[in-house]
């Protein structure tokens, strides 16, 4: 960030690579491990994410000017894990792909009604109300930044009636929801307070209510938040593992009713917003300056790398009140992705 590192030959990406796959077969340190546990046991204090330490730490991510984000993300700006179908698939096609992934998932029925957590500029929100032809649908977010664009493009898109976006914690709703859906809010929530918040969804789904949560995560034991992300980039956020996760959801009195674990999706999701992004550096450096595209190439670089070589994956989980208010197998999401697929928006303003 400082310009006292430059890579000369080569790229950030691949000398980040490099040193996490020698990093990985590497002797252990026990000066490190004793500076890791430190860490891992002061986890629980660093993410005492109440209402306004909340917004606080979603501001310094998410209220940075929306024309940097205009730089790098996909039309609809879905700042969360692409879902690609194939290997060639676009970031425009596999952000639309996850949009009909999780929505089938949703096994939305028209005219429901749906809550989604963390919904950033609104696209998915908008998504399941115009294609999906759910009956209204609440998206919320602690972003101010995030609420002025996702309410101008639900009056554009004609949708303000069926489409409500407030300013506004979860733990702050009453009503109760058909679905519930959360992309890429999880990681905000902080580990003390997995028990409260998936409590709370149990409380406002309805008796044959249905949740996907999507949720970057990790495929080993429970680590800590990396220092450096956790002071630059997202302040207070934390990259579970799935056996931190459950426990909760079983205390919530919540039926697990599938799981996915997406691999290396996000490592392509990255890819595509790193290129993006250093293709139209000079208009990023317009925006905030040098210390900040370093900073933010840097962000971009690491989290492709840990995904690609690390332990980090994206997990799918799909939650019921009951376990009969699905269908037995898995075929309806295919079958659901496939009607889905015919009745695209044309164009997402």
């Amino acid at each position: 960030m400082d310009s006292r590192l430059c890579v000369e030959q080569g790229s950030l990406y691949e000398l980040v690579c490099l040193l996490m796959i020698n990093a990985g077969q590497a002797p252990d340190n026990p000066w490190l491990d004793v500076v890791d546990r430190l860490r891992f046991s002061l986890r629980r204090w660093k993410q005492r994410n109440d209402r306004r330490r909340s917004q606080r730490n979603v501001a310094h991510h998410y209220d940075l000017d929306a024309a940097l984000y205009a730089l790098f993300l996909d039309q609809d700006r879905q700042y969360s894990c692409a879902y690609f179908e194939h290997p060639e698939q676009d970031l425009e096609a596999a952000q639309l792909a996850k949009k009909r992934h999780i929505t089938a998932k949703l096994h939305l029925e028209p005219g429901q009604r749906v809550l989604d957590i963390g919904c950033g500029w609104g696209g998915l929100a908008l998504y399941l109300a115009d294609v999906a032809q759910a009956g209204r649908v609440l998206g919320i977010t602690l972003s101010e930044e995030q609420i002025k664009i996702a309410l101008k493009r639900a009056r554009q898109r004609g949708l303000d009636e069926r489409v409500e976006f407030r300013l506004a914690d979860y733990r702050e709703l009453s009503e109760r929801f058909d679905r519930i859906v959360s992309v890429g809010m999880f990681e905000h929530v902080g580990l003390p307070h997995y028990d409260a918040y998936f409590s709370h969804c149990r409380r406002l789904l309805k008796d044959d209510g249905v949740m996907l949560l999507h949720t970057i995560g990790v495929s080993g034991p429970p680590a800590h938040a990396d220092p450096w992300i956790d002071k630059y980039i997202f302040p207070g956020g934390y990259v579970p593992a799935l056996s931190e996760i459950l426990p909760a959801i079983e205390r919530a009195g919540l039926v697990v009713t599938d799981v996915e674990v997406l691999r290396q999706h996000y490592a392509k999701t990255l890819r595509a917003w790193r290129e993006r992004f250093m293709a139209r550096r000079d208009e990023a450096v317009a925006l905030r300056d040098e210390r900040f595209c370093r900073m933010w190439e840097f962000f971009l670089a690491f989290c492709e790398a840990a995904f690609r070589h690390e332990t980090l994956v994206v997990f799918q989980i799909q939650l019921a009140v009951r376990n009969d208010s699905l269908p037995l197998t898995r075929a309806y999401i295919a079958q659901r992705e496939t009607v889905l697929r015919f009745v695209e928006p044309g164009q997402i303003p």
